[in-house]
């Protein structure tokens, strides 16, 4: 009986464990998302600057304007991603509430 115990108390524990440690998880993954998001956003400068010394007579470009708009879709879904619910909410039919014919 005292054993029973015993392994109820240590799954009890590793439950409440695995949950912390998932709730960890996922807070830093969002704070790790919203990091990438911010360093993105350092780019920016780089990409004008490069763009600003780019020689405009060469017969192939570098297309900065779309290396620029690639990066702002990706720090759009990242920051979609970091800001959605996090159990999305099912959509239910509504009631009729009149039952009377």
């Amino acid at each position: 009986m005292r054993t029973l115990k015993l392994y109820q108390t240590l799954l009890a524990i590793t439950l409440c464990l695995t949950s912390v440690t998932a709730l960890a998880d996922s807070d830093g993954e969002r704070d790790a998302l919203a990091r990438l998001i911010h360093e993105l956003g350092a780019l920016t400068p780089l990409i004008e600057e490069a763009s600003a010394q780019a020689e405009s007579d060469t017969r192939i470009r570098f297309q900065y304007d779309w290396l620029h708009q690639d990066l702002m879709r990706i720090r759009t879904g990242i920051a979609e991603h970091i800001n959605a619910p996090r159990a999305e909410p099912r959509k239910v039919p509504p009631l009729k509430g009149d039952y009377r014919r």
